[in-house]
């Protein structure tokens, strides 16, 4: 059974910093794309940043330059560090790993159970 397991969430002031990380276990063939997803209050849910095997990266410009996703491909666990943190930035963050659990079969998406960041200003 697949297990996608976000960590890292919690308050901070405006300004300030946070890390989350995701973790997928179980039998797991191989993981492409794992991305960063939120959900505000009232909002549709919005793809944050999103890394590929080799390391390339997408981000939405609300957090270019604040925020930096990486990847432990040997740890199946994906990082995003946030920076300078604005009340708009307060959301449930989900992460999401695009994955196969066997050589030859179709890659699934597999979703965490989200962690909540509350930025105060």
């Amino acid at each position: 059974q697949i297990q996608v397991v976000e960590s890292g969430g919690g308050l901070v002031q405006a300004g300030g910093s946070l890390r989350l990380s995701c973790a997928a276990s179980g039998i797991i063939f191989s993981i492409s794309v794992m991305n960063w997803y939120r959900q505000a209050p009232g909002k549709q849910r919005e793809l944050v940043a999103a890394i590929a095997t080799g390391g390339d990266t997408n981000y939405a410009d609300s957090v270019k330059g604040r925020f930096t996703i990486s990847r432990d491909n040997a740890k199946n666990t994906v990082y995003l560090q946030m920076y300078n943190l604005k009340p708009e930035d307060t959301a449930v963050y989900y992460c999401k790993a695009h994955l196969t659990v066997r050589i030859g079969t179709e890659g699934l998406d597999y979703w965490g159970q989200g962690t909540q960041v509350t930025v105060s200003s």
